[in-house]
């Protein structure tokens, strides 16, 4: 299945909303939907990369989600462990060399316990050669905290004597966000039509899908449809 018009956003975001809501529907422990969800990644990742995507961010796990009760957060903290290290095998991680996988961790990263950080940061260091497909997992995450982290440093910078005040423009406060790069297209499943804070400076030009599946339900015709409903709108960019 390819999308049926000719333009792909390079840079696609995707808020992984409904895990919780689609276990519930199965009568399974709430928590164990992220099981779905972490298997539905991998999915993704080779939609996107066949359908001519360039780089994909996730938003996997924000700020306040560190308060979820200890037996979840525990379960999800074993299970994005067991998720890096897996990646990290000799078979995969040839595999994402093959496809020019280059993998990054985005956000507070020092809130994770240290295993999951050491995971994070093996993966970022064997991928970090690669440069045909970009990969960005947005954790510990919030749009207003990567804003604020980005004003500290600059502050820091002028405190420092190394930027001059009148010389602080969009493009300077840019280069301290977690990440510079702009998603043309921002799809959120399970029917909430909100961001979240995701991306928040990023994200002001954007194109919006809202998906009613939830997370693991997400299809590779679900994709395409957005990119369709994508490559239909005139983005004028405030012009």
């Amino acid at each position: 299945m390819k999308p049926s018009a000719s333009t792909v956003p390079k840079h696609v975001g995707i808020i992984m909303d409904g895990n919780r809501r689609f276990a519930k529907r199965l009568m399974l422990k709430p928590w164990q939907g992220h099981e779905w969800g972490a298997k539905k990644l991998q999915d993704v990742l080779e939609w996107g990369r066949e359908l001519g995507v360039e780089e994909l961010t996730f938003y996997g796990f924000s700020i306040e989600n560190f308060d979820r009760p200890k037996d979840e957060f525990d379960f999800l903290m074993n299970l994005a462990l067991k998720t890096f290290t897996d990646w990290y095998s000799p078979e995969n991680l040839a595999k994402l060399a093959k496809h020019g996988v280059r993998m990054s961790f985005i956000g507070r990263i020092s809130m994770f316990p240290q295993n999951v950080q050491d995971a994070m940061h093996k993966l970022e260091e064997a991928t970090k050669n690669n440069s045909k497909y970009i990969v960005n997992f947005a954790v510990a995450y919030g749009g207003r905290a990567e804003i604020l982290d980005a004003t500290k440093k600059v502050a820091q910078m002028v405190k420092d004597g190394k930027l001059d005040v009148d010389k602080i423009n969009e493009d300077v406060f840019q280069k301290q966000l977690y990440t510079e790069s702009e998603p043309d297209l921002i799809i959120r499943t399970s029917g909430e039509m909100r961001t979240s804070g995701f991306l928040l400076w990023q994200s002001s030009y954007a194109e919006l899908f809202f998906c009613d599946n939830a997370w693991p339900e997400f299809t590779k015709e679900d994709l395409v449809t957005a990119i369709d409903s994508y490559s239909g709108r005139d983005r004028r960019f405030g012009k």
